[in-house]
């Protein structure tokens, strides 16, 4: 059973669920043990081709899939033919296997590689290092994991940290800082920036710069901002909205700063793979307030096409603020190898 994201877990108030956090802290140094080990043991695979790992330090919504989307775009951009790579999280197919977004479903390969997918090259592999090699072999020159920071099968030439730069409202982007079960952290702080070579800060659109305080966790570390960016506006009208994310609040929290006529919204666990009688209860909801539905595109793609019908999807991309800063500081960063 998929839960939803407890929003406890972002705010540094430990007063907040206090028997949730006691009760759980020794799991969660089980956890990072586990975790450390595991790290520790593994010495990492040569793909023989550069890989960049965009990872993240917490469970889930710092917006890492969106970045590793700019990243390969820029590396196309560049003229190169990238490949992201994925374990296909929610899929059933453990791969090696390239995605084919007109033949796969979200259900068969996931929703993030399936969305991926749309632009370019998507191996989905429950095995990092076969799939690299099946990347490799069908002419990828670079390899971009999503999600990769935690998983040291593949050796990284370039590992980049995703952190949500939210720190408004009460929400801090590591909690306290305690690992998973009682915090959301996948690891200790520190550990993480460790193996870190860059930090990619994403900030919310109506926030003009990084926190000063958050700038300084990440020490001498090179730190670029990016921001989530709709290519358009919301569908007009008044709309229902609705998301299984790991942060669903910040979608209706976004529609709205967007001009969106939001007259409710129904969150649901990250990954949540909507059945016939929620779509049937959201076309309810949306029946009584005349409204329309509205969604994200990763929730969009995880439905099947009756499922689609009247629900429309309002996706974002990831912007660097100075997106030529960024390419310049990768291609310094893998000389020859980028050029």
């Amino acid at each position: 059973m998929k839960l939803n994201t407890p929003r406890w877990w972002y705010s540094r108030d430990t007063r907040h669920a206090p028997i949730s956090r006691a009760a759980l802290k020794p799991l969660s140094w089980i956890w990072a043990g586990v975790t450390a080990r595991k790290i520790a043991k593994t010495q990492g695979f040569d793909a023989q081709i550069p890989v960049i790992s965009v990872g993240n330090l917490t469970m889930g919504g710092s917006g890492k899939t969106p970045v590793a989307r700019e990243i390969l775009r820029l590396l196309r951009q560049q003229g190169h033919a990238p490949s992201a790579l994925s374990r296909g999280y929610g899929g059933t197919l453990s791969g090696p296997v390239i995605v084919d977004p007109q033949h796969h479903t979200a259900q068969e390969v996931g929703d993030e590689p399936l969305m991926l997918a749309q632009d370019g090259m998507v191996v989905v592999s429950r095995d990092r290092i076969e799939g690299a090699k099946t990347a490799r072999q069908a002419g990828a020159t670079h390899l971009v994991l999503d999600d990769g920071h935690q998983n040291p099968s593949l050796k990284k030439d370039l590992a980049l940290i995703v952190v949500d730069g939210e720190t408004r409202n009460g929400e801090w982007p590591f909690g306290d800082g305690s690992v998973f079960p009682s915090g959301p952290m996948r690891e200790p702080l520190r550990a993480g920036l460790a193996r870190a070579d860059g930090v990619i800060v994403l900030l919310p659109t109506d926030m003009t710069e990084a926190d000063p305080e958050l700038l300084a966790l990440f020490g001498n570390l090179p730190v670029f901002t990016a921001r989530l960016v709709a290519p358009h506006a919301p569908p007009s009208g008044a709309q229902v909205g609705f998301a299984g994310i790991a942060k669903p609040w910040k979608v209706e929290r976004s529609l709205i700063a967007a001009g969106c006529d939001l007259k409710d919204f129904v969150p649901y666990p990250d990954h949540a793979a909507l059945t016939d009688s929620d779509i049937d209860f959201l076309k309810q909801r949306a029946e009584l307030f005349k409204a329309g539905l509205v969604t994200t595109e990763k929730d969009w793609i995880r439905l099947s096409d009756s499922q689609r019908e009247n629900i429309k999807a309002w996706p974002v991309c990831a912007i660097f603020d100075d997106e030529n800063h960024f390419t310049d500081w990768l291609n310094r960063t893998f000389g020859a190898t980028l050029n």
